[in-house]
């Protein structure tokens, strides 16, 4: 470029006379090569993220017109007609297996390997792994990776039911930090980096600091606060990311994980920046966490039949991303914003905004995550959502009794904005019962623990009536919606006091998950268990 040999007064005339002209030959210049530059721990490379070397090797292999002798036993479609007549025959020629050319995912060499480089690259990481097996089982392997049976690991009591996978796989101890909670729309927020560094101390033992951010609803705990409060402490930050896959690639949204300095994160890149369903990636960084183990859990339940349409769509959604992401984000904010403001004027809806940051736990609130509170309406969010779902042919993410949660993403155009802020002003111009409150209580305490949570999953159980369970130790997980917090959980001592609650919440007609009975009329408890309180109090005595 000619204006590396001018002197610095001359350049910078130019740069400011032909400013415009200089941004367009930069931005055709960046076209043209579609690379970015990549600060790692190596220094500065370049890497270019125009490539797909996965989805290409896909292609050549269906380009080449393979004779398939090799699974799937539906050979390209051969046997599946009614299926590959709806599909079409593409989707179903992509449907392939480790073969040469297409790599292995657990062992990655080649196409695979390269194209998780390309990932790690796009989201800041040093490593990045595919799942086809979705964000669950990369929580369940970070958890497998940090602890072994009976270790400690601090974790918020809103994570995800796949975290209580990881603690039964791993044997792990959870040692559960409660989320503040927003009363006004009755659900949790995020755990402050003081209860973290408190449950730190008298816990030091523990071997990591378990996250979820953001949480389903879109609140950001202060991420890069726990984080350095963990790592002063010694021990490493996992992250529960499944809903933030977007948040790297424009400045106006929160810090990612990798960016606050978290040492893993699974990534639900399905969620939010466009692969497929299924379709996920585990991020790593720094050495607290030795990634070649990490890899190895990963292996204990990654399936060897991997799908290639996952997997492509990663390679894929991860080039859009690196490439467009913040011009496609500019328009899913945009649109975001616009519906906020909108549904902001319609006569009895509530719209959570930037008001929730005042609140502990939260520092921050994803704008792509819309939560409107119906009860203004006269309405649960359950019965929103069937509105919605059955006279408009709109359906929301989720709901729960005072609220309906919209997900806005890179795939939403503004003729859809549109039709569901119409049919908001529809619902509420229709209703004539207003302001019909709720209830829902305050939380009971965490239950005492007795066994871990492995070894409830595990012992024997019996059925009993939930209100003769009081004392008992449960086998199963109870959670209420709003606000996603378990009642109780395997290895948890039954109260009164939660069972009184139960009973309440099935009056508000709440939301309740994770019980074998879906009335909740009985709960599944453990039988002839020593608890660990219990065995600890006989090895102290045996000590004395």
């Amino acid at each position: 470029m000619p204006l590396l040999f001018c002197n610095r007064k001359k350049r910078r005339y130019i740069e400011i006379k032909y400013a415009k002209t200089l941004a367009f030959i930069r931005g055709l210049w960046s076209n043209l090569f579609r690379c970015s530059v990549d600060y790692g721990m190596g220094g500065r490379t370049m890497v270019n993220h125009a490539k797909t070397p996965l989805f290409t090797a896909v292609k050549q292999y269906i380009n080449d017109g393979v004779i398939p002798f090799h699974v799937p036993g539906h050979k390209q479609g051969r046997a599946l007609a009614e299926f590959k007549d709806y599909v079409g025959e593409r989707v179903l020629a992509m449907d392939l297996t480790c073969l040469p050319g297409l790599d292995n995912i657990c062992n990655p060499r080649d196409v695979i390997k390269e194209a998780e480089a390309l990932a790690a690259a796009a989201y800041g990481a040093e490593q990045a792994f595919f799942l086809v097996n979705g964000t669950t089982f990369g929580i369940q392997a970070m958890l497998l990776a940090v602890c072994r049976p009976g270790d400690k690991i601090i974790i918020p009591r809103n994570a995800h039911r796949s975290a209580l996978g990881g603690l039964i796989l791993s044997g792990a101890r959870p040692v559960y930090v409660e989320p503040e909670l927003n009363p006004d729309y009755g659900i949790s927020m995020g755990v402050t980096a003081e209860a973290v560094e408190r449950a730190l101390r008298e816990h030091p033992d523990a071997k990591a600091v378990f996250i979820v951010s953001p949480n389903y609803y879109g609140t950001v705990p202060p991420l890069k606060e726990i984080v350095a409060v963990a790592h002063r402490h010694g021990v490493p930050v996992l992250v529960d990311e499944a809903h933030g896959a977007h948040l790297k690639f424009h400045p106006d949204l929160p810090l990612s994980a990798m960016e606050a300095g978290a040492d893993l994160a699974a990534v639900s890149t399905h969620k939010l920046a466009g692969s497929m369903t299924q379709s996920s990636i585990l991020l790593a960084q720094g050495d607290r966490v030795s990634h070649r183990h990490l890899k190895a859990a990963l292996n204990l339940a990654q399936t060897t039949s991997p799908s290639y349409l996952l997997l492509a769509s990663l390679d894929v959604a991860r080039k859009q991303m690196a490439l467009k992401g913040r011009e496609l984000l500019e328009t899913t904010l945009a649109i975001s914003r616009w519906i906020r403001e909108q549904l902001t004027r319609i006569e009895g809806l509530s719209i959570m905004g930037e008001e929730v940051k005042a609140y502990p736990g939260c520092v921050a609130l994803d704008p792509t995550k819309i939560t409107v509170n119906v009860q203004g309406l006269g309405l649960s969010g359950y019965e929103m959502e069937t509105i919605l779902r059955q006279e408009y042919k709109i359906q929301v993410e989720l709901s729960d009794l005072y609220n309906v949660l919209l997900l806005i993403s890179i795939g939403d155009d503004w003729q859809m904005a549109r039709q569901l802020v119409a049919a908001c002003r529809d619902i509420a111009g229709r209703r004539s019962l207003k302001n019909i409150v709720r209830f829902c209580p305050p939380l009971p305490a965490i239950p005492r623990m007795a066994v871990l949570p492995r070894a409830a999953f595990y012992g024997q159980t019996s059925t009993l009536e939930l209100d003769c369970a009081e004392g008992e130790i449960s086998a199963e997980s109870i959670t209420a919606y709003p606000p996603g917090i378990p009642l109780v959980c395997p290895g948890e001592v039954i109260t009164r006091e939660i069972i009184d609650y139960i009973k309440l919440l099935k009056k508000e007609q709440a939301d309740l998950q994770g019980p074998e009975d879906p009335e909740l009329n009985t709960i599944r408890v453990l039988k002839g268990t020593v608890s660990i309180i219990e065995r600890e109090a006989a090895e102290q005595a045996e000590l004395a």
